[in-house]
């Protein structure tokens, strides 16, 4: 009871916390929590054993969401336990509960001893309907397989019809049955459920111990283990193989005497259930009277075969066809009988509604004349391999309806009346799931592109470290083709316990990490310096792997420091030229006071003496203030700011002004004196 999915549905992550805190601790082995939003979609796919929804005060679409339960196939019969706080209108709020559709109420706060034995209750309830549902089913079966035994249709089809439907119910890989009679050593497989084209094989009952012992004692025999059962000791010694596992035979009694034996066996270990033992017995004994009235034993025992006239064999094979629609009718794919010249002979109502054909359109139709212009080649192929007795499985053909609306149909072929030159072929509507996997393959593809488009690295690995998925940007940065990188170990990819240390940092930032500036190992054994994010992949909550995205540092560095490099030049450019500027306007200062000087000491000589001590005073003031005024020159034009051309649109720094406005910002602001203009 407790081994099935119990979904927790609710939108407060506290109260979802604490209902799977419950139901973990009740034993329970499967428990799944989600948001309202998420519930429907995932009880679609899922198909839990029991629904817990928490309709709070912060719940928003709980009723919607019990109805959208309710109005669907897949889920109407999930049990739902609303936990809800009812208030002042505690009758109309749990009206409204149990008419969305919950099968019963829990009140908040609830008791948890409360609300697991509610649970319980509610899982046995479903258990004992789902009992009754297959004891049902039993039913029907054992009426449709002992109708089919008492008909007058042709007996032969009718066993093989009989295994393969017991093979179904019972999940075996083969049914057979094993044919008798009283003092003859040798029995008769006159059907399999795995070979429909098996007719009167011969066995030595001395070689099936099992078989003798279900012959002698009249009673089932259930043999779960071959290898070990000492019943079959004898023929282990003798060499003899088997490719079954387990063995289940019932007696097959007229009147208290054996006729034969239905065989079960499976490939594998199977435990034979006793509803499914006690409907095989059922339908042995309806089994052993139908032999009986046919006289099995003695056509098999002659093996002659009655030669029929064309009008019996045409009856016979309408008989046949008749017999075919009448266990197609119910089904719910469509089902359609065609000769081996691909002409219609019979249609099952899911084959009308599928096609949109009433049966008087589809009967003489041909299959080529069913499908779209651009199947019609396949369709001609098909048939033509109905005569070399090809029969596909799982083919995709496009019809139109009578409508004239296009729809897709997986289609499967078989030779189940190959014998009356007859093929069977079953088909079901699939043109919305080919839209799905349509859009999802385009998903998947443009995913798969923007992976590939990626400038960042990316590379996902599994939790045992080996890589599963890497992009083409991750060739440049490891230098190692995709191919070459998937499977290998991302450990290979780190430096040394670089890999360990990006794990460690995953888990303590609760599943993911961005922006990590590490180092990356390249094929070469280059450290590339990367930025890095990567995280924990999950599915249902558990991680189930990791994804790292790199982006390469290197051509960003290098950038940075011909950035830095090129500041550093201009910032020295930028030194030079403000010495050069001062150097000129120190020229353009010094050539006016020079210039007077010149004058003066021209003046000078004019008025004095030559042979006077001031005279030769006056000339040597003279020639220093022209080897002077000649080095202000030499700087100005060094400077390209020419002493003799500062005047109209010459621009140069204006020295006072600089030395004032620095002798102000240092003084007082009483004392500072009056600028120069």
């Amino acid at each position: 009871m407790n081994g099935g999915l119990v979904l927790v549905v609710g939108d407060d992550a506290i109260n979802r916390g604490e209902l799977v805190s419950v139901l973990v601790r009740a034993a329970f082995q499967r428990v799944f929590a989600v948001t309202e939003p998420q519930a429907f979609d995932k009880i679609q796919r899922s198909i839990p054993s029991l629904v817990v929804l928490d309709a709070g005060p912060r719940s928003v679409g709980a009723l919607e969401l019990l109805r959208r339960i309710r109005n669907s196939d897949r889920s109407r019969d999930i049990p739902v336990i609303a936990i809800a706080e009812v208030g002042s209108d505690e009758g109309e709020a749990v009206a409204c509960i149990f008419d969305a559709g919950a099968d019963d109420l829990v009140r908040t706060p609830y008791n948890p001893i409360e609300l697991i034995a509610r649970i319980r209750g509610q899982l046995r309830a479903r258990g004992i309907a789902e009992a009754l549902a297959k004891k049902e089913r039993d039913a029907r079966i054992v009426l449709e397989l002992t109708q089919a035994l008492a008909s007058n249709l042709d007996f032969r089809g009718i066993l093989f019809t009989v295994v393969q439907r017991i093979a179904d119910v019972a999940r075996v890989d083969r049914v057979s049955i094993v044919l008798v009679s009283e003092g003859d050593a040798a029995g008769y497989v006159v059907a399999a459920s795995d070979d429909p084209l098996l007719r009167d094989l011969p066995i030595d009952l001395s070689k099936y111990p099992e078989i003798l012992q279900v012959l002698s004692n009249r009673q089932p025999l259930v043999i779960s283990d071959v290898a070990t059962h000492p019943l079959l000791e004898v023929a282990r010694l003798a060499g003899t193989r088997t490719a079954f596992s387990a063995l289940a035979l019932l007696p097959i009694l007229y009147e208290s005497r054996p006729m034969g034996v239905l065989f079960l066996r499976a490939k594998h270990q199977f435990p034979f259930g006793a509803q499914e033992l006690e409907l095989c017995s059922t339908v042995s004994s309806a089994m052993a009277i139908a032999l009986r009235n046919a006289r099995v034993l003695q056509t098999l025992r002659d093996q002659t075969k009655q030669v029929a006239v064309a009008r019996v064999e045409a009856e016979r094979r309408l008989l046949a066809l008749q017999r075919y629609a009448d266990f197609f009718e119910s089904a719910a794919d469509g089902t359609l009988v065609i000769d081996s010249d691909g002409a219609l002979l019979f249609s099952n109502p899911s084959a009308r509604a599928i096609t949109g054909h009433s049966e008087s359109d589809l009967q003489g139709f041909r299959l080529v004349e069913l499908v779209t212009a651009e199947d019609r080649n396949l369709a001609i192929e098909l048939v033509g391999g109905f005569v070399r007795g090809q029969y596909p499985k799982n083919i995709d053909l496009h019809i139109l309806r009578k409508n004239g609306e296009r729809c897709v149909l997986s289609v499967n072929f078989n030779s189940v009346l190959r014998e009356e030159g007859v093929v069977l072929c079953s088909f079901r509507d699939v043109t919305a799931d080919r839209e799905v996997e349509h859009e999802l393959k385009k998903t998947r593809d443009f995913l798969q592109r923007v992976v590939d488009a990626s400038v960042d690295a990316i590379v996902t690995a599994d939790l045992e470290g080996r890589v599963l998925l890497a992009n083409p940007a991750a060739e440049q940065v490891y230098g190692v083709s995709v191919a070459d990188l998937r499977g290998r170990d991302v450990r290979t990819l780190y430096p040394e316990g670089g890999a360990e240390e990006v794990m460690r940092l995953i888990r303590a930032g609760g599943g993911q990490v961005q922006g990590l500036r590490t180092d990356v190992l390249a094929a070469d054994g280059e450290r590339v310096p990367v930025s890095l994010f990567a995280a924990l992949l999950h599915e249902e909550n558990v991680p189930i792997g990791t994804v790292g995205i790199f982006t390469d540092l290197r051509e960003k560095m290098r950038m940075e420091h011909r950035l830095a490099q090129v500041q550093a030049q201009l910032l020295a450019q930028e030194r030079q030229a403000i010495v050069a500027e001062l150097a000129g306007a120190a020229a353009h200062e010094l050539n006016q006071p020079l210039t007077s000087v010149l004058g003066y000491a021209e003046l000078l000589k004019r008025h004095l003496d030559r042979d006077t001590e001031a005279r030769s005073a006056a000339e040597i003031i003279y020639v220093e203030a022209e080897r002077m005024a000649e080095i202000v020159r030499k700087i100005g034009r060094i400077t390209k700011y020419e002493t003799k051309s500062y005047v109209g649109q010459a621009r140069i720094l204006d020295l006072d002004r600089s030395v004032s406005a620095r002798s102000d910002d240092d003084a007082p602001e009483d004392k500072r004196g009056p600028e120069r203009g």
